[in-house]
């Protein structure tokens, strides 16, 4: 059996000095690739997953604030976010501004003085502002919002967020929750979820600004084009007769790393060009993608494929033009010379085969059938039936069917090595009387079947024959039968790849 092409290790991997100069260049493009692909995921996902990259931390639960820090991971988001267009909203960077000047003065001051309650009513006022304006709508972060207010309710146990600030910043609650236990319950659960907010500017276009493009442009994309055009002239080089348009549509797997939309589809040139390279194995992903594939569509290919074929046979049977067609068989302009010769000399080979060789081997089963046909006759003569218990007679019939079979099976057997022996040389006249005999008996065979109801009758029994095999065999198609074939085959090639030295 085949060995899979999986199991086939690369010629290069047991040589790795002798890496030619284009296979080097291979081995670049494949992890630049690569690099620029996981930077598209990356690029694709940031917004999303901006509120990750800024706290870095990884929360086990929805809603619940218990997280695992990931602190040495570096913050990245001063560097990206110009990249995306990303600015602080001014609406929450002041109250995150406001609640810094609060925090410093309270730790510091008494909660009794003039300023502190400025400072308190304040931070209140920003607060009420933040409920009621919504400035995580432009960022698409109303739920975050909504995570703040739930837990102002969740710390004052009232059913308002505005009442729940009011009550937060009273110098009442102050008094019995003092401020350096307080501040972190705001440091922990709400000043975060507030530095999440954000605003994005828009280009001209009225779409949000993306400058992704200019990197991918400069560093991935000027390499990929090179390559492509190295490999298109690879392609002429290869095949001169091949136009530069066919030698470009040839690479059109690599058009989505020139595209500046849809980059996840680079994910294909990024594969191929790491198996080329030899890299990464993706065999075994491409046959399990595969048969996911073909268990799904076989089933329906099958039915299609099968129903046509029974649909045509019924069409091709169910022809009121099967006399005519059968008396042009015999036609001498029928056939196509080269179609005629090629019967002929197959005629040639067969008949004298069968005549000469196949009926002679067969003479002793042709006379014990003959003698016993000719026995079963002469029992139902009403001469022989008185002398049936006659142990003599009974013994003549047997010898006489015997050797009655006998000289008619040798007699029809010299007449068919004889004929055997005309039909094998190249004679015109024997061939003159093939074509003579054929088309008259195609032309007898069209005439019987026009005057009687047979030919009728076996298009209707054929056509209900398939109409049965639709009925049965189509409907035992199922992705069952399918995956049972698809185990089968995988089981011959592990045996074949057993057996193979």
């Amino acid at each position: 059996m085949v060995r899979p092409r999986w199991l086939h290790a690369p010629k290069w991997r047991n040589h790795l000095p002798l890496r030619p100069l284009g296979h080097s260049w291979d081995l670049f493009v494949a992890i630049w690739a690569s690099l620029n692909l996981l930077l598209v995921v990356f690029d694709i996902s940031y917004v999303p997953l901006r509120n990750f990259w800024l706290q870095r931390q990884l929360y086990l639960f929805p809603g619940v604030a218990i997280a695992i820090p990931l602190t040495f991971l570096p913050d990245i988001t001063p560097y990206y976010d110009p990249i995306k267009g990303i600015e602080p909203h001014r609406d929450t960077e002041n109250y995150l501004r406001r609640w810094h000047d609060l925090d410093q003065h309270l730790l510091s001051n008494k909660l009794t003085t003039n300023k502190s309650k400025q400072l308190l009513g304040q931070q209140l006022a920003l607060t009420d502002k933040l409920i009621t304006e919504n400035p995580f709508l432009a960022a698409n972060k109303t739920g975050t919002l909504e995570r703040i207010k739930n837990r102002l309710r969740q710390r004052t146990g009232l059913e308002s967020a505005r009442l729940g600030a009011a009550k937060l910043f009273s110098s009442e609650w102050l008094l019995l929750n003092p401020w350096p236990a307080e501040r972190i319950f705001w440091q922990q659960e709400v000043l975060p979820l507030v530095a999440t907010n954000y605003w994005r500017s828009i280009d001209e276009t009225g779409r949000a600004t993306e400058r992704f493009w200019r990197i991918d442009l400069v560093w991935f994309q000027s390499v990929f084009a090179l390559d492509i055009l190295l490999r298109v002239l690879q392609l002429k080089r290869r095949f001169p007769a091949l136009s530069w348009r066919d030698a470009c549509l040839r690479r059109w797997m690599d058009l989505p790393l020139l595209l500046p939309f849809w980059r996840v589809a680079r994910v294909i040139p990024v594969a191929s060009r790491l198996r080329s390279s030899g890299l990464v194995d993706v065999e075994p992903v491409r046959v399990v993608v595969s048969r996911g594939v073909v268990a799904l569509l076989a089933v329906e290919l099958i039915e299609v494929i099968a129903l046509q074929l029974v649909g045509g046979l019924q069409g091709l049977i169910r022809s009121p033009q099967w006399e005519q067609r059968i008396k042009r068989l015999g036609k001498p302009n029928s056939f196509q010379v080269a179609e005629k010769q090629d019967i002929e000399g197959l005629l040639r080979l067969w008949l004298p085969l069968l005549l000469g060789r196949v009926l002679p081997r067969l003479a002793p089963q042709g006379k014990e059938l003959l003698a016993y046909g000719l026995q079963r006759s002469l029992v139902k003569t009403p001469l022989s039936a008185p002398l049936q218990k006659l142990q003599p007679v009974q013994i003549m019939e047997r010898e006489f069917s015997r050797q009655l079979a006998a000289g008619v099976i040798e007699a029809l057997l010299d007449l068919s090595k004889g004929t055997a022996a005309e039909l094998s040389r190249d004679d015109q006249r024997v061939k003159d009387l093939w074509l003579s005999a054929s088309e008259a008996f195609w032309h007898e065979l069209g005439d019987a079947l026009g005057e009687t109801a047979t030919l009728e009758q076996s298009q209707a029994l054929l056509s209900e024959i398939l109409e049965q095999l639709k009925l049965t065999y189509l409907s035992g198609i199922n992705s069952a039968g399918v995956d049972n074939l698809l185990q089968k085959l995988e089981q011959f090639s592990d045996g074949g790849l057993a057996t193979e030295p």
